[in-house]
């Protein structure tokens, strides 16, 4: 059996080349058959939300729009940073003659936030999030002699809960807080499968067994069809196995791999399995098939410690956030997502904290690829709509549904450690529940129900309200490495610093001694060369010279890394992002400071790195 190899399952491109984005967006679950609907799109503002009233659902729209990027993105050819209550976009697609009588799949990576499709004046799907992909058909048997026109509409209410991310609720960004994002801002395509076909894999590893489990739904339960799995590496075939697939709602395999042929991911060494999945019909014929990848690593918890293979790994993270000054939330180009991971890696951080963003699933492949770590998080800012103190987050529950999308969508990349599906959600805690409380005991619970294997933290740095939760932490932005270290030191007694009101109200349930770290800390004010009149935001006050800004981030980074019981930590942040000027880079990329001393500062080992484990005997 011919193996895909992981460089030709990313390969795969449309043949015209000033398509944007071209490349193949699923890169874990790839089927050779494909075309990227990228590009030019009819396009409408709707800023009365009457649209379907007034018959764009029918007619051309009166503008155009460059399909990835949102209207507010300069690359999109429009660039309007103003509200859009609704926005509407429409094209035209013929589908390859091959694709004769498939069905065919219509796939939006993400639409924010609240989404209608129709294929031919016929209501397809909906889907409300804006982070998330979802799917609908384009044809349930394809004529390529037809011409499918396919419209989009997107709401992006101004007001109520609803998870933004970063995306500021008044015109202008200011603080942490930066423009909008509306509508289409990630790929768009479609691929033919037959009427029977497979889903996208869940793959399980194993370190323990040394195996993958893998869980393949199939669309429907047919006699006589069985799922078949390959996996490969470098010198061919590792094992093989097969099941039947009429039995149950998803086949299940268990692939022990030959002690030989086991090699763990890592950083130091992030080995990736190919993965090959066949549906066989009765007769034995291959009646879809696909390729994926996997790492074989497992993340475990020992006292304070999180595990990587059963060895303590200092967790160097970086915040972030994944905007770009011409894309907005949307990467100009692939390769601007893997340079974000060689920046980051360039400054001596093994990891980031993917904040207030579900990325591109493409950047997690560069990561898989790149042994870069990365806690999962979601961009749940948008739920504390005011309200009394005690009761002001009101997040809904679309937010749980949204996040399990998210954890669905990632679940088998491999440079995922862990989940954090709240962040800063800042309200009192009192002897009520809230809605805060619900929400947050759903999202935990929902993602440990979802993933057994990663650990999860309920909220970061904020209102933790899940009583012994796998992970605890706090952010703190104090700019003195000695006072910092004091605010610090009381982990050694169980005694954690912890996030509350100015006045001491807590915010979160009491410390119970899990793993902790200090999620955000840093965030140092630094732009060499601000012009007068530019908004400049940052954390503390900002040194006079760069060696002020190094000395203060090697003692800052000192405190955590001499700290026994601190598993990690996240520095805010690897870019500046538009007005908040603390990045190690500005924000088109180019260096600020002397990163190698921001590496340096880093490469020591750990404390807990350092610590004795107890022997399993």
């Amino acid at each position: 059996m011919t193996s895909i190899t992981l460089h030709e399952k990313v390969s795969i491109v449309p043949d015209t080349p000033e398509v944007p984005r071209p490349e193949y967006p699923r890169p874990q679950f790839v089927r050779t058959e494909w075309q990227c609907l990228n590009g030019t799109w009819q396009f409408e503002r709707d800023a009365g939300d009457s649209g379907l009233e007034r018959g764009l659902l029918e007619r051309d729209l009166s503008g155009e729009i460059v399909v990835p990027f949102c209207p507010e993105a300069p690359l999109s050819g429009i660039g309007d940073p103003d509200f859009h209550p609704a926005v509407w976009y429409r094209r035209t697609v013929r589908v390859p003659e091959e694709w004769a009588g498939r069905r065919v799949l219509l796939h939006f990576q993400a639409v924010d936030h609240d989404a209608t499709v129709w294929v031919d004046g016929v209501e397809a799907g909906r889907h409300r999030g804006g982070f998330t992909p979802f799917s609908c058909d384009l044809a349930a048997a394809a004529d390529p002699e037809h011409t499918y026109t396919v419209v989009v509409r997107a709401r992006d209410p101004r007001t109520g809960p609803q998870a933004r991310g970063k995306q500021v609720r008044t015109y202008e960004g200011h603080g942490p807080w930066y423009g909008r994002t509306t509508g289409i801002w990630q790929t768009v395509w479609c691929e033919p499968v037959p009427d029977v076909h497979l889903g996208r894999p869940r793959i399980t590893p194993n370190v323990a067994a040394s195996a993958f489990r893998v869980t393949v739904p199939v669309s429907a339960n047919r006699p006589g069809h069985q799922v078949r799995v390959t996996v490969s590496d470098a010198a061919g075939e590792v094992v093989q196995a097969q099941v039947r697939a009429d039995l149950d709602l998803a086949a299940e395999l268990w692939l022990p791999l030959p002690s030989d042929r086991v090699r763990l991911w890592s950083p130091e060494d992030p080995h990736l399995y190919d993965l090959r999945i066949d549906l066989l019909d009765a007769s034995g014929a291959v009646a879809d098939t696909a390729a994926s990848y996997a790492g074989l690593r497992s993340v475990s918890i020992d006292g304070h410690a999180i595990l990587i293979n059963g060895v303590s790994v200092f967790q160097r993270l970086v915040l972030d956030q994944g905007y770009y000054p011409d894309g907005l939330m949307t990467a100009p180009s692939d390769e601007a997502l893997r340079r974000d991971i060689e920046l980051g890696m360039a400054a001596g951080f093994n990891g980031a904290r993917l904040h207030q963003k579900v990325f591109e699933e493409r950047y997690l492949y560069h990561a898989d690829r790149m042994g870069y770590l990365v806690w999962g998080e979601f961009g749940d800012w948008g739920a504390d709509v005011g309200g009394p103190p005690g009761d002001n987050q009101q997040p809904t529950a679309s937010f749980v549904t949204q996040w399990l999308e998210a954890v669905e969508r990632d679940y088998s990349h491999p440079s995922i450690v862990g989940w954090c599906p709240l962040n800063e959600t800042a309200q009192r805690w009192h002897d009520r529940i809230t809605v805060l409380d619900d929400v947050t005991q759903a999202m935990y619970l929902a993602t440990k129900a979802a993933d057994a294997t990663r650990p999860v933290l309920d909220a970061s740095g904020y209102s933790h309200r899940v009583p012994g939760a796998d992970v605890y932490d706090s952010h703190c932005y104090e700019q003195d490495p000695e006072l910092f270290g004091k605010m610090m030191d009381g982990l050694a007694e169980g005694r954690p610093y912890v996030n509350a009101d100015a006045d001491g109200t807590p915010w979160s349930v009491p410390y119970q001694g899990q793993p902790y770290f200090c999620s955000e800390f840093g965030g140092i004010w630094w732009n060499p060369d601000v012009r007068q009149g530019e908004s400049s935001w940052g954390y503390g006050e900002r040194p006079a010279t760069e060696e002020e800004l190094q000395r203060r981030f090697a003692g800052l980074a000192g405190v955590l890394l001499d700290d026994p019981r601190m598993f990690g930590y996240c520095y805010t942040q690897l870019t500046d992002v538009f007005q908040e000027q603390n990045g190690v880079y500005r924000f088109d990329r180019t260096s600020k400071l002397d990163v190698a001393r921001i590496r340096a500062a880093q490469q020591r080992p750990a404390a807990i790195e350092q610590a004795e484990r107890p022997s399993a005997g």
